[in-house]
């Protein structure tokens, strides 16, 4: 009897490291945050046993270079927060983004709120697919307005980025 308890429970073990393991990899790889649908897609983890798996791995990385990020049951792993210099040092080699993308990007940034047909007119028609791409990214939101769209910042951009939102200035 108590053989068949102890090989069970060793089955159970070895079943929950499996499973926090692809957890774990569905984060590290993604580099953006997952929805609790997208994780039990990737993992095929039982829901239940995901959020418990998720709360360990969060104290897991707790004192480490690594944290376990949570916003809006969203769930992502990132580079903890005062080591992120080191990771902008090593981003500045080569980019995920082309020098076009990262210019478009900053025009957006700089001039947000700003009509897609404004930006077109700035940096041409490939900046329809850096819009696209960057909309599909979740970097930035596009609302319709009249013929053109709008084009912001999205709250995953500053995240992405780790860099703060700034103040409007008041207006005089």
């Amino acid at each position: 009897m108590d053989l068949t308890k102890k090989t069970l429970e060793e089955i159970d073990s070895s079943q929950e490291i499996e499973n926090t393991k692809k957890v774990e990899a569905a984060l590290f790889i993604s580099g953006r945050f997952l929805s609790i649908q997208e994780l039990l897609t990737l993992t095929d983890v039982n829901p239940i046993l995901l959020k418990k798996i998720l709360s360990d791995l969060e104290d897991k990385y707790k004192d480490s270079g690594i944290e376990i990020v949570k916003r809006d049951n969203l769930w992502k792993m990132d580079v903890a927060p005062e080591y992120t210099n080191i990771i902008n040092k090593l981003a500045t080699g080569s980019s995920e983004f082309s020098k076009a993308e990262q210019e478009t990007l900053a025009i957006i940034a700089y001039k947000q709120p700003m009509k897609q047909s404004v930006l077109v007119k700035i940096r041409g028609n490939k900046s329809y697919d850096h819009i696209k791409r960057f909309t599909e990214l979740g970097l930035i939101n596009k609302k319709k307005l009249g013929h053109t769209a709008e084009l912001t910042l999205s709250e995953q951009f500053y995240d992405y980025f780790h860099v703060g939102k700034e103040e409007p200035l008041p207006e005089s």
